[in-house]
């Protein structure tokens, strides 16, 4: 009997949770101050800057062209490896470890500049018997890893922010 209540309530609280449009993050953990800024990259057409972007987007930061007192979010360097974490027995590569690293700057509306960055790490194992199974599983691992380190980005320059406030 208890066991169906508390189920009952489980399902209950998670219906009006999805229900009602209740997300985790949605632009409330983002100050005033960072609500409109410039984005800036070496390529503004590459993956990791749309994936900045996105994100920027979901957190309803206001994006707008390069002028005087408006913070700044600039990539400065993105690297991108895969090591061999593992073989089989005859030598071909098992397992991967793919590692991407992000390192940004902020330049905050009184022109001082914060470096950020983030890194993110996945296994992946490669059989190179279903290679055109594994190619796409690839990239599917670098776009959700490009995402992953967007969103810590952004987590990073909100604590900045907060860091500065202290001062």
């Amino acid at each position: 009997m208890i066991k169906s209540i508390k189920s009952l309530f489980l399902t209950t609280i998670v219906a009006t949770l999805s229900a009602c449009g209740w997300h985790l993050q949605n632009g409330a953990l983002i100050p005033q101050e960072l609500q409109t800024l410039t984005f800036e990259s070496g390529d503004p057409y590459s993956e990791m800057s749309m994936a900045i972007r996105r994100q920027l987007q979901i957190n309803t930061v206001n994006l707008v062209k390069p002028t005087q007192g408006i913070p700044v979010l600039r990539i400065n360097k993105q690297t991108s490896d895969n090591q061999v974490a593992s073989i089989f027995k005859r030598g071909r590569e098992a397992e991967k470890v793919l590692t991407l690293e992000v390192e940004a700057s902020v330049r905050l509306a009184n022109g001082e500049t914060y470096p950020i960055s983030a890194k993110v790490n996945r296994t992946f194992f490669d059989n190179s018997r279903a290679a055109l199974a594994k190619a796409a599983e690839r990239d599917v691992i670098w776009h959700d890893m490009r995402d992953q380190a967007a969103r810590q980005l952004i987590t990073k320059m909100v604590t900045l922010q907060q860091q500065v406030k202290g001062k």
